[in-house]
């Protein structure tokens, strides 16, 4: 539900972040690229001053929706700096959409408040988790190119109308090892220090967040395994990165989701 205590700034900056995001996806062939990377970028900056209310506010929310909420931001962001870098980057409208919903989903269902009994470091904790999904996410929109970029070849079109795809190939597969370690450390964080983080009687269990986060885990570990030992490339690595986000997604957002939405439960 609507936080009954949101301020009203909230909802203003929440609709102006989805407005500016969605501004250059509506008017697809009315924005040049120029344009539209400023667009992203007011939205991005909309976007991290409603996080800032939601997150850093005097008493933080946090659930499913604010964790794509950071993750989209992330992805933007990252992606606002590579297009900087690498001007081939065309700005991509399916971004501005998911931007756009991330945030109005994130009004709509904040979550529930942060444990009293939680330590101080569990900000830091959850930072590291959102962190590491918003690295993933970023790997997975890299694979999509790259998997655009290895149809373009087949097809014979322009292989100049964006970057190269050894230069892909190397971007995603960076931010994933990237991912990996601070899904280690997040995992690792939560098995030593469950109590300490989230207060008594929240240690280290085998729920549904647990196991999908470790069977992400272990895919992730399989991935750059068999790219390192095997050469693993293309679909095939793809496919399992694929695999290993999408467990990674049911690990937190899903599990939320199924608590706050379908079981209307307050974890």
């Amino acid at each position: 539900m609507i936080l009954a205590s949101a301020p009203p700034s909230n909802l203003i900056l929440s609709v102006l972040a989805a407005a500016a995001y969605a501004w250059p996806a509506v008017r697809t062939t009315h924005v040049n690229e120029r344009a539209a990377r400023i667009w992203v970028v007011l939205a991005w900056l909309l976007h991290g001053a409603v996080l800032s209310i939601t997150l850093l506010g005097e008493r933080p929310y946090f659930g499913f929706a604010p964790a794509m909420s950071v993750t989209a931001w992330l992805v933007a962001a990252v992606y606002a700096v590579e297009s900087q870098i690498f001007p081939q980057l065309p700005t991509r409208w399916t971004l501005c959409v998911v931007g756009a919903a991330a945030v109005m989903v994130a009004f709509f269902f904040p979550g529930s408040p942060m444990p009293a009994t939680a330590s101080a470091w569990l900000a830091l904790h959850l930072a590291f988790g959102v962190a590491c999904y918003g690295l993933f996410g970023i790997a997975v929109v890299h694979a999509w190119f790259l998997t655009r970029a290895e149809t373009r070849i087949r097809n014979a079109e322009d292989p100049h109308s964006g970057l190269p795809l050894l230069t892909l190939e190397r971007l995603t597969y960076r931010f994933v090892a990237a991912g990996f370690v601070l899904l280690s450390a997040t995992l690792l964080a939560g098995l030593l220090f469950g109590e300490v983080l989230y207060g008594y009687g929240h240690a280290w269990h085998w729920d549904h967040k647990t196991v999908f986060s470790v069977l992400a885990w272990l895919t992730f570990c399989v991935l750059l395994i068999g790219r390192a030992a095997f050469g693993w490339r293309g679909k095939r690595a793809v496919n399992v990165l694929y695999i290993g986000s999408g467990l990674l997604l049911l690990a937190y957002v899903g599990s939320r989701f199924v608590m706050e939405i379908i079981l209307g439960r307050t974890p």
